[in-house]
């Protein structure tokens, strides 16, 4: 497959002057070495789910798995732990009561790691207090979606994003225009919905983190970079499909790639799913389940260019 790095020339919004890089028809996946194991392929652990949105976990770990990480962990609720068992026996499930960011390994080159954390949540202060320690303590690539989203405008988490762009550790954000909104709200900035792009670009430098800006049309960012994904599908927009969004990213962060080049990856493959499972259920009736299962189309599409 051709390298994602092989990009088209830069096209330039002459509305706003920004210059857009073109997403690629093509995406470059981390290879899977022969004598490769569980491990080495990749660890995620995600932590997701509420009492109230459940399947939340079930959609992102089931999505992270079929993406290619070779290990899922996922910490969540007491009440989604017997759905998310029942979904995949080889995801491996249990409470975050309890757990440490500390306990966590440093992602490196022979055993990458990466963590997922907000799909599902409802903004606790315990969540608030699991995502604080993350930011703090993961030593390895980190993604924020959903309900996390709505605290990294606070103090605590925005120094901890400092801190961790610091010592090199790169940290995913994956809002959609009303996320983003609020959480521009909450530093103090007015961002126009008319130019996604210059949002995301102006986001990304603000948080030190890849900005995945989620729409009709999704921008991605790290705050000098921004790419054009048009190549969605309104399929797509049915609940659930961020979450599913959301494991797939964190997944190619686990199996080691860089992180724009895993947003990137992540998001055209998604939006490729999708258009695969329309084609076979029709765009009106694809729900997120649907697009986990056509990943493997979307990547046979994809290898074929």
């Amino acid at each position: 497959m051709n390298s994602d790095a092989e990009r088209p020339a830069l096209a330039v919004n002459a509305d706003s002057g920004l210059a857009l890089h073109p997403a690629p028809t093509q995406v470059e996946l981390p290879p899977i070495d022969p004598s490769s194991n569980k491990y080495t392929r990749g660890k995620l652990t995600l932590i997701a789910g509420s009492a109230r949105f459940t399947g939340a976990a079930v959609l992102a770990a089931c999505a992270a798995e079929r993406m290619g990480a070779g290990y899922t962990e996922v910490l969540t609720v007491p009440e989604a732990i017997p759905l998310v068992r029942a979904a995949s026996p080889s995801l491996v499930v249990g409470s975050y009561e309890g757990w440490q960011a500390t306990l966590l390994p440093s992602s490196n080159v022979k055993h990458p790691s990466a963590l997922c954390i907000g799909p599902g949540f409802v903004g606790t202060k315990e969540e608030r207090a699991l995502l604080n320690e993350v930011l703090a303590h993961g030593r390895c690539p980190v993604l924020v979606d959903g309900g996390a989203l709505g605290f990294l405008s606070r103090k605590k988490a925005l120094q901890a994003l400092a801190l961790r762009f610091s010592h090199g550790y790169s940290t995913v954000v994956t809002p959609h225009g009303g996320e983003a909104q609020r959480i521009a709200e909450g530093l103090g900035l007015s961002l126009d919905p008319s130019s996604p792009a210059r949002s995301a670009r102006i986001l990304a430098s603000e948080l030190q983190a890849v900005v995945v800006l989620k729409g009709p049309d999704t921008y991605i960012s790290d705050g000098a970079t921004v790419i054009a994904m048009t190549q969605g599908t309104p399929a797509l927009a049915k609940a659930g499909t961020g979450d599913v969004l959301a494991g797939m990213i964190s997944s190619l962060l686990a199996q080691g790639m860089e992180a724009l080049r895993a947003a990137v990856a992540g998001t055209i493959i998604h939006a490729r799913a999708g258009a695969c499972a329309a084609k076979d259920k029709t765009e009106r009736c694809v729900i997120a389940g649907d697009v986990i299962d056509f990943i493997p189309c979307a990547l046979a599409d994809l290898s074929r260019g």
